[in-house]
């Protein structure tokens, strides 16, 4: 049976060789060298030993399976496993791990308890049944939730035994990824009920604000619908990895056609000059020169290996190691705030940080901290929560028992005004405490803890309750608030929900005095086209106000108010009645007659209230945008609320050209959308299918695209239209996507365009995209960790990704490059000089280089030099990498490692080659020592031969290098001291008196290097070696030079860190918080539905007062914001007071 256990490893005890072996062997190079071992096994082939190559083929499999072991362990998926809950076995309770529920179970869960199987609620502690979650890992939004469980199922309560006897069936759909649909039936007691999304805990959801609730487990582990949506961990290979394996190919034709020429210079050797040794070098029987150059052809082809070294792969396997260590460190990256450093989750991906072009990223919880704050106000024309002095001590709210202790204000003549009785703050106020659908729940007395349906109205309430208008709680018809101490009871008559199109909410309540009024609150425009003419003057300071707010990226809000008839608010109350029982065109008639009742209101004044980003957000995508890499939100929550984020990160700027708004309900719409005269006009078309290529278009656009919409845009007879408009907007939108959507768009880019992606994310509604990219990064946030143990890097903040991009992902990037162009430099000419040899050696096989330098060359010789560049070396230092973001464009466009480059360094060695074999052959042609002796003997030769070749690529490695350290000097003058001192003693009279056989090469150290020609040999060859690369260089840097050529010569010193700024920018566009709310929220709150149990008794309780009234049908989901103009800066004399009718202060 299936249990609810999950993972996110790619392997398990038994998979875990055949995988990792398969995985490794897809480098071609290493199959190529299990090739090479059957060869070496061949006596008439090989004259190297068998060992010589499985040695280091085994090392090299072993240390990569066990990297990628580590890496496999630390992603295991254990938390939500061993989460414990109370399961129902068969009457009693018993703790249980997650990880050991099978369908079928039936389970408790308790307030603030992790939901981790997709469950039937049947029963719960609130009333009618209702439950209240958090979907943050799923849709990314923290406004809560209700489901309610049928009211069979309800009755059950929390009777152990009734539960324990429940028989029910359950018929419903297969295990699907569709979060927003449920289809099913319950067949109990003979019955048979229908199953909807209403009734069922999706995995990834969160208790909240519940005692307990039951349920039947129907999905578990990977059928569950979140599981689903996760996508397959797949085996991510760089750019450079693929590449690699281009070029291995590359190489293997190269060797293959090498090896060819010399078996067929061998066959021409072996006919015109071979018969006349075989007098005293007989052939065997059979074996004639075209044999001789077939057994030649695969002799060569093992001398000639080392184009391909196996130790390049342990090099490359240390240089991530280590780069990755450099992350792990990075004290920048630490967020003390809760202890949480970054962390480099695998080791085969840090180069692919240098390279990125597409960022795609989730909005809540990681450009935002999902936090609303009430910042700023205007209030009958004057504006309060300017600080001119950062200094200013916060407001004092101690003469509020049932203020929010964490509420943070500053401006100290708002709460004056307060104190002063200021009429018209106080109905500022009274508004805020009295329009809203919030809920407030007091376990104990004076703990008051609000239930907002979205942050924002929760920081609006919150802000009405420090001030002194505290709501305190409701009932279906009545609203009861604690008024600067004392307590009052309104009768609640009508809530006029939000939609899209209203943009606005009303309440209609009568005050204790039986005065009927009507508090609206919405878009500023939207507002101001209701206002009474006597509120003109008001109007232009107020919109003065608002411009203000909204060009500090604040989310504004109007509040306005009317006193009403009763008389006329019966009849009204008539006609309302008729129009939401009509049968016909009921939602045009329903808005009739809210438009009629919200007209010639009275202006109170504008809220300003600010969606936290996460420190750092709008710098860090300016600095990203400036190194050319796209970035796209792809987020769960509404249109609006994307926009909004959008606008406050400088993801969209008033200074785009256009924004697209793609919103069809159907295919056809949305391809006209997409093809519009409009945007065809903008947007120059894309030819071709195979791939879509950056194009150069007039000015900057954003595009913005909803869920419903992107489904169609997504399908393969649109998905191309959809991504070449997409591609040539500056930034691009993607709101209420599902997280399938957001791997879909994704993959999308990688199939069409030859980039680099990178998702970054913090909920588990993130993980498909997180796995579905070139690089996932997952932010420790408020949404759980399994984005974290989905992704291949994470650290706690979103500025952090700059860093990580720029400063550690381009390093990577350029020391592999660079690594890469010196080891094939370095082994390309080690091994050319072979080739020259063998036409001075009769196509024989026989090697340039003494055996012991060939197998010390790698190992001892250039390894420790190449990796302290590769480990050490910058071209700039990491102030100067995050002060020009253009330095990260040649990892995008593979300027720094590529085919071309490969070649030029395959031309270059080619040269090195040529120089290394003919200057010490010519120079050693017929010499003799100072002392008359012969010097020109094979021995001789090697030692001249290899020396030079050390010392030339020792000076290449310094011409490499840009950042000398302490460590790089040792090594690369370590190494040489190495070369002579092993020399010396393997060439000593020592150790051939140990094993003749072995060291063969006795006193040639000693007789050759004491020569000064041999010395003038080494300097002339070096020289020549590097000449052509310092001229080419300089020249380069003269005439035509690079984005680092120019910062390097442009600086001079350390550049003082800019000091961090406020972003602030002006804005014609305003917005009202209302964009989170859901629909139907009024008709939830005026029901009962959605009510709790009566708050605990209060001393100061009252009675309430009013009758109950029938509630009105809600009209959709919450309302957008509204452009409007911006007037000059000119101050308005004489503004006119609005007059207001103020309640008297009775104590109930």
């Amino acid at each position: 049976m299936l249990t609810n256990a999950i993972k996110t490893s790619k392997y398990n005890l038994f998979t875990f060789l055949p995988l990792n072996l398969f995985e490794q062997f897809q480098r071609i190079a290493n199959a190529y060298f299990l090739f090479l071992l059957v060869l070496q096994v061949i006596p008439e082939i090989s004259s190297l030993s068998w060992f010589t190559t499985v040695v280091p083929l085994v090392l090299v499999l072993s240390v990569t399976a066990a990297k990628d072991a580590t890496d496999d362990i630390v992603s295991t998926f254990k938390t939500y496993n061993t989460f414990c809950f109370w399961s129902l076995f068969p009457v009693r309770l018993r703790s249980e791990k997650w990880m050991d529920v099978q369908v079928g179970d039936i389970i408790k869960l308790e307030n603030n308890q992790f939901v981790t199987a997709d469950l039937l609620l049947l029963s719960s502690s609130e009333p009618l049944n209702l439950v209240y979650i958090e979907t943050a890992e799923l849709d990314g939004e923290t406004n809560l939730k209700v489901r309610q469980a049928l009211p069979v199922t309800g009755d059950l309560g929390d009777d152990i035994e009734k539960l324990a006897d429940f028989n029910g069936e359950v018929r419903c759909e297969p295990p699907n990824n569709r979060l927003d649909r449920f289809t099913g039936t319950l067949t109990f007691a003979g019955q048979k009920y229908s199953l909807d999304n209403e009734k069922i805990l999706l995995r990834g959801c969160t208790l909240r604000n519940t005692e307990w609730c039951f349920g039947l487990v129907l999905f578990g582990g990977p059928e569950t619908k979140l599981m689903q949506n996760c996508g397959k961990s797949t085996f991510k290979r760089t750019s450079i990895d693929r590449l690699m394996n281009v070029l291995v190919l590359c190489i293997f034709g190269f060797l293959a056609i090498m090896c060819t020429v010399l078996a067929i210079g061998n066959w021409f050797w072996e006919v015109r000059e071979g018969s006349q040794f075989t007098v005293f070098l007989p052939r065997q029987d059979g074996n004639d020169a075209a044999f001789s150059a077939f057994l030649t052809f695969w002799s060569y082809v093992i001398i000639l290996n080392t184009v391909v070294p196996i130790s390049l792969y342990v090099s490359v396997e240390i240089i991530r190691l280590g780069n990755s260590f450099y992350i792990d460190w990075d004290r920048k990256m630490y967020y003390a705030r809760n202890d949480t450093p970054a962390e480099a989750r695998t080791t085969t991906l840090n180069e692919e940080l240098g390279q990125i072009k597409y960022v795609f990223s989730d909005k809540t919880g990681t450009l935002t901290q999902n936090i609303m704050t009430f910042n700023k106000c205007s209030i009958n024309g004057k504006s309060y929560g300017k600080i001119q002095d950062l200094a200013v001590v916060r407001v004092d709210f101690s003469f509020n028992p049932l203020a929010d202790p964490r509420f943070v204000f500053h401006d100290h003549a708002l709460v004056e005004a307060v104190k002063l009785e200021n009429p018209e703050v106080h109905a500022f106020f009274r508004l805020l405490a009295l329009c809203h659908t919030v809920m407030a729940e007091e376990k104990t007395e004076g703990d008051l803890f609000y239930q907002a349906q979205s942050p924002d109205e929760g920081a609006l309430v919150t802000a009405a309750r420090n001030f002194g208008f505290v709501f305190r709680s409701r009932t279906p018809d009545s609203v009861s608030i604690v008024e600067m101490g004392q307590q009052r009871s309104y009768e609640l008559l009508a809530i006029l929900d939000f939609n899209n199109i209203r943009k606005r909410m009303s309440v209609i309540v009568r005050s204790p005095e039986g005065k009927l009024s009507l508090f609206c609150k919405g878009a500023d425009t939207i507002i101001y086209e209701r206002l009474h003419q006597s509120c003109s003057k008001l109007m232009d300071v107020t919109t003065e106000h608002l411009n203000e707010f909204a060009g500090e990226g604040l989310r504004t809000l109007a509040l306005a108010y009317k006193d009403l008839d009763e008389e006329y608010f019966d009849q009204w109350k008539q006609r309302h009645h008729e129009a939401s029982t009509a049968l016909d065109d009921r939602e045009s008639k329903l808005d009739q007659l809210y438009e009629e009742i919200e007209k010639d209101l009275l202006l109170l004044g504008a809220t300003a209230i600010e969606d936290k980003l996460q420190d750092g957000v709008p710098q860090t995508i300016e600095q990203l945008s400036k190194a050319d890499i796209k970035i796209w939100v792809l987020t769960g929550d509404k249109q609006e609320t994307a926009e909004n984020i959008g606008y406050s990160c400088n993801l969209l700027r008033e200074e785009m050209n256009e924004i697209f708004i793609i919103s069809g309900n159907s295919p056809e719409d949305v391809r006209e959308e997409l093809r519009s005269e409009q945007v065809l006009r903008k947007l120059t078309s894309v030819k071709g299918v195979k791939a879509i290529t950056d194009e150069v278009v007039n000015g900057e656009y954003g595009l913005v695209i909803s869920g419903h919409s992107l489904a169609y845009a997504l399908e393969r007879s649109m998905e191309l239209e959809f991504l070449r408009t997409a591609c040539m907007c500056k930034s691009v939108i993607c709101c209420r996507v599902t997280p399938l959507q957001k791997a879909q768009v994704v993959e999308l880019v990688k199939k069409y365009k030859q980039v680099v992606t990178l998702a970054i994310g913090d909920g588990a509604n993130d993980v498909s995209m997180i796995k579905a990219a070139h690089i996932g990064v997952g932010i420790s946030g408020q949404e759980g960790m399994q984005a974290v143990l989905s992704s291949d890097y994470s650290f706690a903040q979103f500025r952090f990704l700059q860093r990580l991009l720029l400063v550690h992902g381009r390093w990577s990037y350029l020391r592999m490059c660079k690594f890469l162009r010196y080891f094939f430099y370095k082994n390309f000419t080690f091994t050319f000089v072979h080739f020259w040899y063998a036409f001075f050696c009769g196509f024989s096989a026989q090697t340039v280089y003494d055996e012991w330098f060939i197998t010390l060359y790698n190992l001892v010789y250039t390894a420790l030099p190449v990796l302290g560049m590769s480990l050490f070396d910058q071209d700039v230092n990491d102030a100067w990498s995050m002060q020009h973001p253009q330095l990260y464009v040649p990892g995008q466009l593979n300027l720094y490692f590529s085919k071309r480059s490969f070649f030029k360094c395959a031309l270059h060695s080619c040269y090195s080659s040529l120089v290394l074999f003919f200057l010490p052959y010519a120079a050693m042609h017929d010499t003799v020592r100072d002392d008359g002796k012969d010097v020109a003997d094979y021995q001789s030769f090697a030692l001249l031969t290899q020396t030079c070749l050390l010392f030339a690529v020792s000076i290449q490695l310094g011409f490499e290098m840009a950042y000398w350290t302490a460590v790089n000097t040792f090594f690369v003058l370590g190494s040489l001291a190495m070369y002579f001192a092993v020399t010396f003693a393997m060439y000593s009279n020592g150790m051939f008196l140990m094993l003749p056989s072995a060291f063969s090469f006795i006193g040639t150290a000693r007789n050759s290097l004491n020569q000064p020609n041999i010395w003038l040999t080494i300097l002339l060859t070096s020289t020549l070696c590097v000449l052509p690369v310092v001229t080419y260089r300089f020249l380069l840097i003269q005439l035509c030079p690079t984005i680092n050529d120019k910062v390097r010569q442009a600086k001079a010193k350390l550049p003082t860190p800019p000091r961090p700024t406020r972003i602030r920018r002006t804005s014609s566009r305003r917005s009202g918080y209302a964009f989170s709310h859901a629909q139907g929220y009024g008709d939830l709150v005026m029901s009962g539905r959605y009510l709790r149990r009566p708050a605990v008794s209060r001393s100061s309780g009252f009675a309430h007062t009013g009758r109950a009234t029938t509630g009105f049908s809600p009209m959709g989901r919450s309302a957008g914001y509204s452009p409007t103009g911006r007037p000059q800066n000119v101050k308005v004399p004489d503004v006119q007071v609005t007059s207001l009718q103020m309640y008297r202060t009775i104590t109930d």
